[in-house]
């Protein structure tokens, strides 16, 4: 009985504790969002045994979490897209891990819940797996909703920049980061934007660029931009990234490419024993370098 008392006691400080961190969850638009006002699916949350990590899955009503400084804040605003191929989110291990990250370190950090593919079973993970089997069919699936995730990430960044007084950021110092298929969307913002909605720095963490990105005209705005990915990306991406980087080096454009030999696809916050662990300090470093982040 005591030991039952004592897991009830730290399920419910672990709970207060996360309550705690997370300070504001935004809704993005008013009522339905544009383009899937006729959707049914029900958000919802779980463990993926497969990916190992918390995951979102069945996003309908786009939203940002918001997670203030610990301490004074240096006016950065970040937004975080977590990856899952479109059809779910990574939300501790590519989202919410890192925005405490950056928060302790006087940023206002917002994660990005992007709509996504439906998921028609209780596990998004298997269900991707299973979709790519056809690609050429899940590409047509997800066609769409990249689309409207881009849509989604633009519309964070308004929304951002029009508030930016009340959450106490500086509206030309909002950055944006993206894991894996959340890469693809924060490329979005850098390519298919207005100026209102161009980020004024990004970091594509094992993305996998599309020809349509790689082909695109650099936005005319000098955006800073910082690529990580690991030579044994299971998915084969690790040359999308220095794709990336090769785009950016002829605009002088700032650009800086981090690829480690080893830490496959999905290492996000995660730890393995290697040093692609430490590649988010080598982020902090580029946001210290260019004046986005205070020198600890």
């Amino acid at each position: 009985m005591n030991k039952i008392k004592t897991i009830l006691i730290l399920s419910l400080a672990m709970c207060f504790a996360q309550s705690q961190a997370q300070d504001q969850t935004i809704s993005l638009y008013k009522g339905k969002a544009p383009g899937s006002e006729n959707w049914k699916q029900k958000e919802a949350e779980m463990y993926s045994d497969l990916f190992k990590t918390q995951v979102v899955y069945n996003v309908t009503d786009p939203s940002l979490l918001m997670y203030k400084p610990e301490g004074k804040a240096n006016k950065t605003a970040i937004i975080i897209a977590p990856g899952g191929g479109f059809q779910s989110l990574s939300i501790n291990r590519e989202g919410i891990d890192l925005a405490k990250e950056l928060a302790a370190k006087g940023v206002t950090a917002f994660v990005l819940k992007y709509r996504l593919l439906e998921t028609k079973s209780n596990d998004p993970a298997r269900e991707m797996m299973a979709n790519l089997k056809n690609r050429d069919d899940f590409n047509k699936k997800t066609a769409p909703i990249k689309v409207m995730a881009g849509d989604d990430i633009k519309t964070a960044i308004s929304y951002i920049r029009d508030h930016a007084k009340e959450l106490g950021v500086d509206p030309q110092k909002l950055g944006v980061i993206g894991f894996s298929a959340g890469a693809s969307v924060i490329l979005e913002s850098v390519f298919h934007s207005e100026k209102e909605t161009l980020p004024n720095f990004a970091a594509s963490i094992y993305g996998g660029p599309s020809n349509d990105i790689l082909e695109a005209d650099m936005p005319a705005s000098e955006i800073p931009l910082f690529i990580s990915a690991a030579t044994d990306d299971q998915l084969g991406l690790a040359p999308r990234s220095i794709d990336l980087y090769n785009k950016w080096l002829p605009s002088g454009y700032p650009v800086e490419l981090h690829v480690y030999a080893n830490g496959g696809h999905g290492f996000g916050m995660g730890t393995q024993g290697l040093p692609v662990d430490t590649w988010y300090k080598r982020f902090e470093d580029w946001l210290i370098q260019f004046e986005f982040l205070n020198k600890q």
